[in-house]
């Protein structure tokens, strides 16, 4: 294999994992333009499209998932033995200080934190949570995290967990009194339990899809609140309908305290991803805590 190879088929992994060339190129340190040649000539020598590229996305061909299978195992391998060269320059140090939303912390940061602290004594995680972007340039702050399709195209951004679907959920009870909306518009004739933005102070409206097509709806009723957890306990009591996370209503779903509505109309959205200031040198401690969050399918 030659060297070049070797490069180009890096860096078709950075843009596959990123779904963005933009990004890619930042954390790559090279110009998008630089990099999509660099990807262009990969295709033409292996004679198949890797890569299939619209003006607002970018996704993996059934080839490139293919060469990603087997591509992925090898370069952590190499990642692996290039981090256990530097581990003999000495165990990193220092303070981490992250901004996330509560959500992020509890579903992509702690379940790795068990692990991470016991390998680096040295390094200590100071995390900032807010649903607020906060710039972290300004605020000196080291990484944030937040959902793919938000985070600056400045920055160079790790993707740290899976896809996220949103749920329409209510209690039992709520369905015996009001019935279900047969369609995202119906629930104009619902109570629904509304998300108020702390810094801006606006609703959020519900996100939903048809036909791949997305469209939100600005839904009304008695409650709303600026705090998440609040929300879901307002939909356990039977208050109404609640848009949330699929993942922290799971297990009440599959205990019967809630039920969900209009599932074929939420959803996927890009996945939690890190991010940090484009730069040459990562402090090791952030570097290390990158390796323990990265995403591996």
């Amino acid at each position: 294999m030659k060297r070049d190879d070797l490069y180009d088929l890096a860096a078709f992994a950075v843009v596959a994992e990123q779904a963005s060339f933009t990004r890619a190129a930042a954390e790559l340190g090279m110009s998008q333009s630089a990099l999509s040649h660099a990807i262009k000539m990969l295709e033409e020598r292996l004679g198949v499209r890797l890569l299939s590229r619209t003006t607002r996305s970018v996704s993996v061909t059934d080839a490139g998932e293919t060469l990603l299978r087997s591509l992925r195992p090898a370069l952590d391998d190499i990642a692996q033995g290039v981090d256990a060269i530097g581990a003999l320059r000495g165990k990193p140090t220092g303070t981490v200080r992250i901004t996330a939303t509560k959500h992020a912390v509890s579903t992509v940061v702690m379940p790795a934190m068990p692990a991470f602290l016991a390998a680096n004594p040295d390094i200590e995680i100071d995390m900032i949570v807010t649903n607020d972007l906060i710039d972290i340039v300004a605020e000196r702050i080291d990484a944030g995290i937040r959902f793919g399709d938000i985070v600056e195209k400045d920055m160079i951004a790790i993707r740290i967990g899976a896809d996220i679907r949103l749920a329409v959920v209510g209690a039992p009870s709520y369905f015996t009194e009001h019935g279900a909306p047969a369609t995202p518009r119906d629930l104009a004739a619902h109570r629904c339990i509304n998300y108020r933005h702390i810094r801006t102070g606006g609703i959020y409206p519900w996100e939903f899809a048809e036909d791949g097509r997305p469209f939100q709806v600005r839904v009304s009723g008695q409650l709303t609140f600026s705090n998440s957890e609040l929300l879901l306990e307002a939909a356990l009591a039977g208050q109404g309908l609640a848009f949330v996370y699929e993942d922290e209503v799971l297990s009440h779903i599959v205990a019967g305290r809630l039920a969900r509505t209009l599932e074929a109309w939420c959803p996927t959205f890009p996945g939690y991803y890190l991010y940090h200031p484009s730069r040459r040198q990562v402090p090791p401690a952030l570097s290390a805590l990158i390796g323990a969050l990265r995403y591996r399918p």
